[in-house]
């Protein structure tokens, strides 16, 4: 999936990371669209054919296809062949800094053409359509992984994978997890309880195209990168899976639509401008409200690097 794992828990529970290298050898393996033998590019090379597919790749597909239903489309998991065209072909390692002007290809939405039978473990896409489940399936994966470390008998960790993490109990004496953030004139603390964390932004993955900056976050409604005033989302749900989502939707958003969209979810996350500026909503945000309530600051204050907001 492109990125580094980290899994963080007590010494005594080392032994149970093989099982989180494991699964991340195994998601990897099925899940890429960077590795031409992975049964993901199998699909999208078999675009307009009923495939047979693993239970895994139908799990990830159906999760992605839930997902875009529940945004109306500012989710689509089918948006590969844009990607594609803005340059982004190949693991960002070797993307090339500049390069022509893209093809346009207009808007997204071929997902609500795709054919999953589960009972017959088949999914057929529409011709010409690809599916890059990247972010969905890197959130699902972390899940995944404290799942397997729970099973494994571990009570304490966080595995963290690109940015997406999860949690699973807490440390000695502590109430939350501290985690640091990257805005765009260092980092911020925020801290979670439970559940997951992802964000998604413009600071690592981008590129140029014909002297325009082109980014990984299409939006789906023009078939480009989003063009807005954020510069990343941080969200906060109850899975890594749900927090993925809905950062990446409210990136696509913008500022505006994305704090009405994530205060309809109640989900937490913290929006960076471009210029820098910073917005809490959502629960973090009433908590850092309730707590500056004598000074009468708004919810768009950085109180984000107070600890606590869970």
């Amino acid at each position: 999936m492109g990125t580094t794992v980290t899994v963080v828990l007590p010494a005594s529970d080392a032994a149970a990371a093989t099982g989180v290298e494991a699964l991340y050898a195994t998601w990897e393996t099925a899940l890429s669209r960077f590795r031409p033998e992975s049964e993901l590019s199998q699909l999208n090379a078999s675009a307009g054919r009923t495939v047979s597919v693993s239970p895994l790749l139908l799990l990830v597909v159906e999760a992605a296809l839930r997902a875009a239903r529940a945004t109306d489309g500012i989710f689509d998991p089918t948006l590969q062949p844009h990607l594609a065209a803005l340059g982004y072909d190949r693991t960002f390692d070797d993307v090339a800094p500049d390069g022509p002007p893209p093809a346009p290809l207009g808007p997204g939405g071929s997902w609500r053409s795709i054919e999953v039978d589960r009972a017959a473990g088949t999914v057929r896409l529409p011709a010409g359509a690809g599916l890059d489940l990247g972010g969905i399936a890197k959130g699902m994966a972390v899940d995944e992984a404290v799942s397997v470390l729970r099973g494994r008998g571990v009570a304490t960790a966080v595995v963290e994978a690109g940015g997406d993490l999860a949690v699973t109990g807490l440390l000695p004496g502590a109430a939350a997890w501290p985690v640091a953030v990257e805005v765009v004139d260092g980092r911020r603390e925020i801290s979670i309880a439970s559940g997951g964390l992802a964000t998604s932004g413009i600071s690592r993955r981008s590129w140029r195209r014909g002297g325009v900056d082109q980014h990984h976050l299409v939006d789906p409604r023009t078939g480009s990168s989003a063009r807005n005033d954020l510069w990343s989302v941080t969200a906060a749900a109850a899975t890594c899976a749900q927090a993925e989502v809905a950062a990446k939707v409210a990136f696509v958003l913008g500022r505006a639509e994305a704090a009405l969209f994530l205060s309809r979810l109640g989900v937490s996350a913290l929006l960076v401008g471009r210029d820098g500026s910073e917005a809490l909503v959502g629960p973090w945000a009433e908590r850092a409200a309730r707590a500056a309530g004598s000074r009468g600051l708004p919810s768009s204050e950085p109180l984000v690097a107070s600890r606590g907001l869970a």
